[in-house]
């Protein structure tokens, strides 16, 4: 099981493969390497939150954090007290099942977990949950590769939902899969509104037209330059081409003929992010006070590769609307210093006080990107300590290894583990992992690694397998 790790970090490795973040950044790290246009600073506005992943502004100014793989919502209240950092955390709700989208609908806070959508009455003011958390859609389902969910109410007052594909390429099963859908706000008259997103993680409207514009992620396993990644001006009832179809409409080698082509023709993006950038969170932004041009612009956050054989992404860049097309220029950067990536962005949102907030969760970071002169800060925080977990779980030493390996080499075999980690032009090693790690990985995996029906046997035979490099 070995592989070429190409220009990336083993760090950025062991993230991706296990889930492992990164060191956290500090103030000083982030103001020597992360660059902006002229005019704005960037500052750490909170540390130390490992899998920090959606955003959202409550009404009195709190920032709510979606953390998937803890299971809660954090909330970080504003920076009162000048020092650029938010002022204090707390948990507003926990123990759910892999949260990411939230959105509000009055008192109303709405959080997609992985196999439905719940709502829970919310006190702005007290910056607290309110009553019990219910139900509002049920039955979706979470298995495979891209299993979280992302939630928005429209200007129509509906509630969106994106869901991402299964699979790498693949007809679906369930036909919600790989769609952008809307209910209304009790959850009732769901219908499908787009098919063909693999992965439209993120997703605005346009304060101009009210259009929707939805980033999707495109296929793996082709090689470093293709199908670039997208974005999509999504409208009710399209195709956007997955898995018939990558990019600007080219077919895919590896499924022949759309079977409904008479019935759908595929949607074109309106915009291609470069191969394996992985957008993900967008958002429109006003940037009429902003130093530059910044008329019309949404953000959005590139996650980053991980199948390259150099790595690419890890920016936030700007989409410059105008007659003329879409303009994507670089907004934060500097997070890939020659292999050693230093963040991944994930989501990217406006705050009240018009900065922009950036969450990363592989340095467990939220950024505010504003035009204000930065505040003058304490002593920096120290990084994490992120070493590799060493010690060996007491179950090795009370198991038979080589049998269990055995078992394991069966199962890699059975769920085609090879695929990413032997296979292709740009395969993911799994590098200095240890029986822990593994474990944790497959319990709660990280996209684009699929989460499998194992039992805890299963999972540690994997685990000795791995390890035991046979």
């Amino acid at each position: 099981m070995s592989g070429n790790i190409a220009n990336y970090s083993v760090s950025m490795i062991l993230n991706v493969a296990t889930g492992r973040p990164g060191a956290s950044i500090d103030e000083q790290s982030a103001q020597q390497h992360y660059t902006l246009p002229d005019g704005f600073s960037v500052q750490i506005f909170a540390n130390d939150l490992p899998k920090a992943r959606f955003l959202r502004f409550t009404q009195a100014g709190d920032l709510l954090v979606s953390r998937p793989h803890a299971g809660d919502i954090v909330l970080l209240e504003p920076d009162r007290d000048g020092d650029g950092y938010s002022d204090a955390r707390r948990t507003v709700i926990s123990e759910l099942d892999r949260p990411q989208g939230m959105d509000f609908d009055g008192e109303w806070l709405y959080i997609a977990e992985r196999e439905r959508i719940g709502r829970i009455r919310f006190d702005h003011n007290a910056g607290a949950t309110v009553d019990h958390y219910e139900d509002v859609v049920t039955g979706l389902t979470g298995d495979g590769n891209h299993w979280s969910k992302t939630i928005r109410f429209g200007p129509d007052g509906m509630l969106y939902l994106a869901q991402g594909s299964t699979c790498n390429i693949c007809v679906e099963s369930d036909p919600r899969r790989a769609t952008i859908m809307r209910f209304r706000a009790d959850g009732s008259d769901g219908e499908i509104f787009a098919t063909g997103l693999r992965n439209s993680v993120g997703f605005d409207w346009s304060p101009v037209d009210g259009a929707l514009y939805a980033t999707d992620n495109g296929r793996d396993m082709l090689g470093d330059n293709f199908p670039p990644c997208e974005l999509n001006r999504v409208e009710l009832g399209n195709f956007y081409g997955w898995p018939y179809f990558n990019g600007n409409n080219v077919p895919d080698k590896d499924m022949g003929p759309d079977p409904l082509a008479q019935q759908r023709l595929p949607v074109a993006p309106v915009h291609g992010f470069r191969a394996h950038n992985a957008p993900l969170g967008i958002s429109f932004v006003d940037g009429s006070d902003w130093p530059g041009d910044f008329d019309l612009v949404a953000l959005v956050a590139l996650h980053g590769s991980w199948n390259r054989s150099e790595p690419d992404g890890y920016e936030v860049v700007s989409l410059h609307f105008s007659d003329n097309g879409i303009e994507e220029r670089t907004f934060l950067g500097g997070f890939n210093q020659d292999g050693n990536i230093l963040g991944r962005p994930v989501d990217v949102i406006q705050g009240p006080d018009g900065a922009i907030y950036i969450s990363d969760d592989y340095a467990g970071a939220i950024y505010r990107v504003s035009t204000d002169t930065p505040a003058q800060r304490p002593n920096a925080l120290d990084a994490l300590n992120t070493a590799a977990d060493t010690t060996t779980p007491d179950w090795v030493a009370q198991s038979d290894v080589q049998a269990l390996a055995r078992q394991g080499a069966a199962l890699y075999q059975q769920h085609a583990c090879a695929t990413c980690h032997e296979q292709g032009e740009n395969p993911l090693p799994l590098v200095e992992v240890s029986y822990d790690a593994i474990e944790r990985a497959l319990v709660t995996p990280q996209a684009p690694m699929p989460l499998l029906p194992l039992s805890e046997t299963e999972r540690r035979a994997l685990a000795a397998f791995i390890v035991s490099g046979q």
